[in-house]
């Protein structure tokens, strides 16, 4: 290893003189050279010298961490091992079984397998236990190491060997890695008589194809008289993926996003293609995870007056990113620039400094802006709906029941009781009886969940007891009384809440993400208040022509 590492900095101290001496003549950087210099030898004097041995690799990474840790979160060092992961995330596509996975005990199981997989095709299912990986055993493993073991080039074979969910038999399969690729539409169908429903969960490259495949079949389904492009929750991805996407909805040639980087450079970009839904009227729905690349379809579709825009304020990340290549297959994630959309405004909610520094905008420099028929937008952070809607939010004692496991054990147990039994994926939900088992063996759990509320009646009885203030005992003791937050009060009072994950968990075991999808739609405000515009022609145009948005 010191050899290896030695050689390599002695390459690498060559790589610097020569390009320190080109970026003189071009810039007459000094500075930029000298440091360079520096640090190439400060590892090689820590590699010969240290101590102990250090990792070659680990010194870099920690290096670059350092480097980048002042400046935004979104730039970033790629080392050689991570590639996979970041090639997955911006293309959706990588070679393995197809399938989540998670630990649950001293084994990882299968959390769920994607739809037409070669881990659905050779019968994975959630629950199923992996006790072994050509032939190694698999107890006590985590998730990461099993992950790698799945995943390889395409066309190579793996051997796993599962434990069963229902038979809780032993199975050795053969399973041939295929390149998986990940569905950046994972739902799309009718919601409402001629009201058709996208769901868009992120921007990789082939997103353009699929969705336009997703408005093709929902055309060939029925007569499309309006549709709901459903953005929460889709972080992103790539810029140009946007742009594309945006071409089925605006004319083309239109000018949809604009970077602008150091040193005033700027970029604009038109939509390239004829527009499949010139005119249909949008609804798109937005909330505080929709960010980047899902801004900038959500915020053009408003600043041309497109759509109407439904949900809540949007993330608020108006940075580009560019990588470049640094050698031996990695990379520098680095923002580049800002994006602007139509009307001019960038949505960008915090301000980095290069000393570490994050700020919000400040209300005294949010600026407005006008859309095409000049309807007032403004920036200063995210992209404000048209149509508000308060963001329903889940109990933190759903998701500790969530997070313990409780409700896939319940799951486990129906799907053993009825394997055989077919559900409506729309319409299911379990009964009042069974709801009643689910109380029955929670009840029976040992569930570590204390509420906000009795978190901040302790914390006060604390503080009073060091001030020796007794006055307020009794009083204290009428709110305990009263909270009633113990394990049977909450297990009814977010009834509805812990059914709807238990409804989701059961589908997903029959009908993939794509059924819970479908049965979530029917309980959804936002789709609901999307159908109610859409369906009002007068509010719809009413909306997009004369409604300005609010300041903050």
């Amino acid at each position: 290893m010191k050899n290896k590492f030695v050689k390599y900095t002695l390459l690498a101290v060559v790589v610097v003189a020569v390009f320190a001496t080109t970026l003189f003549a071009t810039r007459n950087d000094f500075g930029l050279g000298r440091n360079m210099e520096i640090m190439v030898n400060l590892m090689h004097a820590i590699s010969t010298q240290y101590v102990d041995e250090v990792d070659a690799d680990e010194m870099m990474q920690n290096g670059a961490e350092g480097i980048t840790s002042k400046l935004d979160p979104y730039t970033d060092f790629i080392p050689e091992k991570d590639m996979p992961n970041f090639e997955a995330m911006t293309t959706g596509r990588y070679g393995g079984i197809g399938a989540l996975i998670r630990k649950k005990g001293d084994y990882v199981i299968i959390a769920e397998p994607y739809k037409g997989s070669p881990a659905d095709e050779n019968g994975l299912k959630i629950g199923d236990k992996i006790v072994a990986i050509d032939g190694k055993d698999m107890k006590g493993t985590n998730v990461e190491d099993i992950s790698k073991r799945l995943r390889g080039e395409p066309n190579t074979t793996v051997k796993v060997t599962v434990e069963r969910l229902l038979t809780g038999e032993r199975e050795e399969l053969k399973i041939r890695r295929r390149r998986i690729v990940i569905p950046s539409i994972t739902y799309a169908g009718y919601v409402a008589e001629g009201v058709g429903y996208i769901r868009h969960a992120d921007f990789t490259d082939k997103c353009y194809d699929d969705m336009r495949s997703a408005i093709l079949r929902l055309q060939s389904e029925g007569e499309l008289k309006s549709l709901i492009l459903d953005y929460r929750n889709n972080g992103g991805g790539v810029l140009q993926s946007a742009v594309k996407v945006l071409s089925l909805f605006v004319p083309k040639g239109t000018m949809v996003v604009e970077t602008r980087g150091r040193g005033d450079k700027s970029h604009k970009l038109y939509t390239e293609y004829e527009p499949l839904l010139p005119n249909t009227p949008l609804a798109v729905l937005i909330n505080g995870n929709s960010a980047s690349a899902a801004e900038i379809v959500a915020g053009a579709i408003q600043d041309l007056d497109r759509g109407v825009l439904i949900g809540q304020r949007s993330f608020g990340k108006g940075l580009v990113q560019g990588t470049t290549p640094l050698g031996y297959n990695s990379y520098a994630k680095i923002t580049v620039g800002k994006y602007y959309i139509p009307s001019g405004r960038c949505i960008q909610a915090v301000n980095y400094s290069t000393d570490g520094r994050a700020e919000q905008v400040a209300d005294s420099l949010i600026k407005e802006f006008k859309t095409a028929r000049g309807r007032k937008v403004y920036d200063g952070g995210g992209i404000m709906p048209d149509k508000r809607i308060e963001p329903q939010y889940v109990s933190s004692f759903a998701v500790t029941l969530f997070l313990l496991g409780i409700i896939e054990d319940f799951g486990d147990d129906y799907i053993k009781r009825n394997s055989s039994k077919p559900i409506d994926v729309k319409s299911f939900s379990i009964t009042e009886e069974e709801y009643a088992d689910f109380v029955k063996m929670t009840m029976e759990r040992d569930i570590p969940y204390k509420s906000e509320s009795r978190a901040a009646l302790e914390k006060l009885r604390k503080s009073l007891t060091k001030e020796r203030n007794t006055s307020l005992n009794e009083a204290l003791d009428v709110i305990d009384k009263g909270l009633r937050d113990d394990k049977q009060s909450n297990l009814e009072t977010f009834r509805k809440e812990i059914i709807e994950q238990i409804n989701q968990n059961i589908v997903l075991r029959y009908a993939y993400a794509e059924g819970v999808i479908a049965n979530s739609l029917r309980n959804d405000k936002e789709i609901g208040e999307a159908i109610k515009i859409l369906s009002d022609k007068a509010e719809y145009e009413r909306i997009i022509t004369k409604q300005d948005t609010l300041r903050k």
